[in-house]
């Protein structure tokens, strides 16, 4: 995956700059309100991302039976907690094309091979 270009990064600090300016605006002196509205907007962002937790949920409900139960890459059981979505391109998002049920020894291991651990 390509990093951001110097101008790109430049950009992207401005917008922060930005926010991080209207979020203080908003909040004033009150440092409950400002923790919460930065909470509140890195969860957001945070969705836009990976999808919400009950998104996640339906996904890997619905991977589990798929696949009969077991790690797509192992074959072995899936623990009732614990399994893992892996993402075969992480720019695709949480999606039932892009995403395979595993274990977590099995998804270290995917994450190894492509360089992310």
């Amino acid at each position: 995956m390509a990093s951001l270009s110097d101008e790109d990064r430049a950009a992207a600090i401005a917008i922060l700059d930005e926010l991080r300016g209207r979020i203080a605006a908003v909040a004033g002196e009150d440092r409950e309100r400002l923790f919460q509205m930065r909470r509140y907007i890195l969860k957001r962002l945070e969705f836009d991302e990976r999808g919400t937790p009950t998104q996640r949920r339906k996904l890997k409900d619905a991977k589990r039976k798929s696949q009969r139960g077991l790690c797509a890459l192992c074959q072995s059981p899936l623990p009732d907690r614990g399994a893992e979505l892996d993402r075969f391109r992480a720019i695709d998002g949480y999606t039932a094309r892009n995403t395979q049920l595993v274990c977590h020894t099995c998804h270290q291991k995917a994450e190894a091979e492509r360089g992310y651990a």
